[in-house]
């Protein structure tokens, strides 16, 4: 059986993030950024970090911190365009971490995400 994508989708990871991560595929929507993203979080990939974060925001060492948390999963809470025809979106989500055996936490943001030459990039976002 295929493994399960980390987003929580519910599809495979083959079938769900992996295109992005790899460069294969552009997400389509902002939501399916902010999953593949969540995704490169949790395999520590930085170069699809890197790659989707606009860059008037983007910092300069992407990799400084993956290490620190285990990502547990990912609720998307809502959206705000960022659909297939939009220029702009936000993704509002809750992303579980622990930092050890028995230290969890969340990360509660709604992401602000722009579509420039048909590619959606992570711009910034607010935490609550």
């Amino acid at each position: 059986m295929a493994a399960a994508c980390p987003c929580g989708s519910g599809a495979s990871f083959a079938a769900c993030c992996r295109p992005y991560l790899r460069g294969e595929a552009h997400a389509p929507t902002a939501e399916a950024l902010m999953r593949s993203r969540y995704t490169a979080f949790v395999r520590r990939d930085a170069v699809h970090l890197a790659s989707t974060w606009h860059p008037s925001t983007r910092p300069l060492d992407v990799a400084a911190g993956l290490d620190e948390l285990e990502w547990r999963g990912l609720e998307i809470l809502g959206t705000t365009d960022g659909g297939e025809g939009d220029e702009a979106g936000t993704v509002t989500f809750v992303a579980h971490h622990a930092t050890g055996v028995l230290t969890l936490g969340q990360h509660r943001e709604t992401s602000r995400f722009v579509r420039e030459d048909g590619v959606w990039l992570y711009v910034d976002g607010d935490l609550s």
